[in-house]
């Protein structure tokens, strides 16, 4: 296990310094360190301590956690348990309206943004309607609502699954039943 780290460590260290054009000697400028302990980081003959990482990371502009992509035991996997997605504020979004992200993997894996959405009161104010690149999928999982999208208006109930362009408008219209609980997938285009 020792010796895969180090072989990771090594290949990033080496990658991300080539990505910005550096020779050895720069990277070592720019974080501090000699030009033969880089030369032996680089060659997987050392292992670096964390604070050696550190600076690395940061002459690197780059996470710390990214000298260890590539372990084969680093699993692209997010795992978010019933009730523990972190909560965003969507604008003019009111009260008894919950969007909680449940989770979004790394680059170049990053397409899709999971959000389970819980509508517990009707709002006096319409629902803003939204527009973004890519597509959508809504799955509904309690409640029941017409959805917008475009000019046109959608019934959803239970294990309803609606999908759409991004590029129309849309949005909740009416709340029928409430509460409401819907997933919604939106696939993007990932970042480089």
């Amino acid at each position: 296990m020792e010796e895969a780290l180090g072989a990771v460590i090594a290949d990033r260290v080496r990658e991300f310094r080539l990505r910005h054009g550096w020779t050895v000697g720069t990277l070592a400028e720019a974080c501090g360190l000699s030009k033969g302990m880089l030369y032996k980081i680089e060659n997987a003959q050392t292992s670096p301590s964390l604070a050696t990482l550190a600076r690395l990371s940061e002459a690197l502009s780059v996470p710390v956690t990214a000298f260890f992509r590539g372990l084969s035991e680093e699993q692209d996997v997010i795992l978010v348990k019933a009730g523990a997605g972190l909560d965003i504020q969507h604008r003019r979004s009111g009260q008894g309206h919950r969007y909680q992200t449940l989770g979004t993997m790394r680059a170049p894996h990053d397409s899709l943004e999971p959000m389970l959405v819980t509508l517990t009161t009707r709002d006096a104010d319409a629902f803003p309607l939204y527009q973004h690149a890519g597509t959508e999928l809504i799955f509904m999982i309690a409640g029941k609502m017409e959805y917008c999208c475009g000019s046109a208006r959608y019934l959803l109930e239970p294990g309803d699954a609606l999908q759409f362009t991004g590029e129309v408008t849309h949005g909740p219209g009416e709340l029928i039943t409430l509460p409401i609980q819907f997933l919604a997938v939106k696939s993007v285009t990932p970042s480089s």
